[in-house]
């Protein structure tokens, strides 16, 4: 796996702009959203360890929301999940972060074998900066976002007035109109 893989035409771009000064470099960093959630094993080890693998491979994680438990979304016949939202500051692309992301999922063990089937991580970029994709490798905002009460509810708590760049809401605006009532509680241990 190719750990902090710089955008070198990126880089190239954003010296033209602000010369060699290391701050303002700094400052063009990608800020990534990603959800986190998992219910096999030991849940709350697993985020931990996501949050680990993701600091040596990814970027920075900056922020974390509270831990939170919801019912299994989609199959509800499977334990319940552990669901995080972190802020990760990253020098890479969207598409290359999906793809480190998906090779984090791997060494955790996770297993496709079912559409919302149980898994012992699951990793989405819920928004990368103000972008928008929409490929068959990527689906930036991700599409569900608005209808999923377990992602609102953490991300609201890092990134409240964050604005939708399609929808034009803030996560705490769509948090109150989802129409998901799928009960999210705080699991009441951080770390």
């Amino acid at each position: 796996m190719q750990g902090n893989t710089v955008n070198t035409q990126a880089v190239r771009d954003i010296r033209v702009i602000g010369g060699n000064n290391p701050l303002f470099l700094l400052s063009f960093m990608n800020k990534a959203y990603l959800l986190m959630g998992g219910n096999i094993g030991n849940r709350e080890k697993n985020l931990a360890r996501a949050i680990t693998l993701l600091n040596e491979n990814c970027g920075t994680v900056v922020a974390h929301s509270s831990i939170y438990e919801t019912a299994a979304w989609g199959n509800t016949d499977q334990q319940d999940f552990l669901n995080e939202a972190i802020l990760l500051e990253t020098q890479l692309s969207a598409e290359h972060l999906m793809s480190s992301l998906l090779q984090v999922e791997e060494i955790m063990g996770r297993k496709r074998n079912e559409k919302f089937g149980p898994r012992t991580i699951d990793l989405d970029i819920l928004l990368f900066n103000d972008e928008v994709h929409h490929t068959a490798h990527i689906k930036i905002p991700h599409p569900e976002l608005p209808n999923r009460r377990f992602a609102l509810a953490p991300l609201a708590e890092i990134a409240e007035n964050r604005v939708h760049p399609v929808l034009k809401k803030t996560i705490a605006e769509l948090l109150i109109e989802t129409t998901d009532k799928l009960p999210v509680k705080k699991w009441g241990v951080s770390y």
